[in-house]
């Protein structure tokens, strides 16, 4: 009886043709490795100031394999965001005339860095706030922030509030859904947090009202 043919092997998925897609698997990738949470640090470090994927991504895939450090993972997520984004600001206040052809129009366009330094003139460091906390990129925010010379302990400290509280937001919800976590958070938490930035913006505005 002739030999049965060997089996074929299981294809491979074939990869996106779509950089940022790619990019974003690469980063997920690294949740699989030991060197997991040094790469979160430098995703966060990084994404404050050029990089495109947000580092929440890497933070739900770990948090999701160790949800009892799930705040711990957070922690180190709000350190390096924070400090890429003093990284940023440094960009915008020292180095603006060397960084900007590599940077307006490439990572953000001219228009929206205009708008965001018109915010810094009207909302300080509220706008840093709205920013870090909710899916505006925080990376134009950063630099623009140095542009426009912003006070850099308020942009510090509205940088460690919104940054921190979005992190651990993520890490709350995936120690109290479980699993279901990354569900939740893939439908909602972008809608929460603006819902939440607007929600900060009004109550900002009533009392300067009443005032």
């Amino acid at each position: 009886m002739p030999e049965a043919a060997p089996a074929a092997p299981a294809s491979q998925p074939a990869k996106s043709r779509n950089p940022i897609r790619r990019i974003y698997d690469w980063v997920l990738g690294w949740a699989e490795t030991p060197y997991g949470v040094p790469a979160l640090f430098v995703l966060a470090f990084t994404e404050s100031s050029f990089f495109p994927i947000p580092p929440d991504v890497l933070l739900i895939a770990l948090a999701l394999s160790i949800p009892t450090r799930a705040f711990r993972f957070a922690l180190w997520c709000t350190v390096g965001s924070v400090l890429g984004g003093l990284f940023g600001y440094f960009i915008g206040y020292a180095l603006w005339t060397t960084f900007e052809p590599y940077l307006i129009n490439r990572v953000f366009s001219q228009e929206n860095f205009d708008a965001v330094t018109l915010q810094y003139n009207q909302h300080g460091e509220l706008a840093v706030f709205i920013a870090a906390f909710t899916p505006i990129p925080y990376k134009v925010f950063t630099v623009a922030a140095g542009v426009a010379k912003l006070d850099l302990l308020g942009f510090t400290g509205a940088s460690i509030v919104g940054r921190g509280g979005r992190f651990f937001l993520v890490a709350a919800l995936i120690r109290l859904a479980g699993p279901r976590a990354k569900e939740l958070i893939d439908k909602y938490f972008n809608l929460a947090t603006m819902i939440g930035g607007l929600a900060l913006v009004g109550g900002f505005l009533l009392l300067k009202f009443l005032r």
